[in-house]
């Protein structure tokens, strides 16, 4: 997905090339309106797409940083278990059901 707002972000930045309006100037505000929505503001296309390559970048890292503190609860969790297995002799001192 991060490969993806890469190429999404390239993409944005070629909006910055506005051509073609003529020499009026309402076509050169026209342009540089375009040009706003492309890069330069918050809410410009460039900048979103930075946003959310940033956003998704730190939950990838947040998840891989649970992930491994997952992974470590589930082998505490495993030792846990093995301890009230009855039939290791560690655990409870309880008779199995059979």
């Amino acid at each position: 997905m991060l490969d993806e707002f890469d190429e999404s972000h390239e993409t944005a930045r070629r909006l910055l090339n506005v051509e073609g309006f003529g020499d009026f100037a309402s076509a050169q505000q026209l342009a540089a309106g375009y040009k706003r929505k492309a890069s330069g503001t918050p809410e410009s296309a460039v900048e979103r797409i930075e946003q959310f390559t940033l956003a998704l970048t730190q939950l990838r890292d947040a998840f891989a940083a649970g992930g491994e503190a997952f992974l470590d609860t589930e082998s505490d969790w495993a030792r846990q278990l093995a301890a009230t297995d009855p039939d290791s002799g560690a655990g409870n001192d309880h008779q199995s059901a059979q």
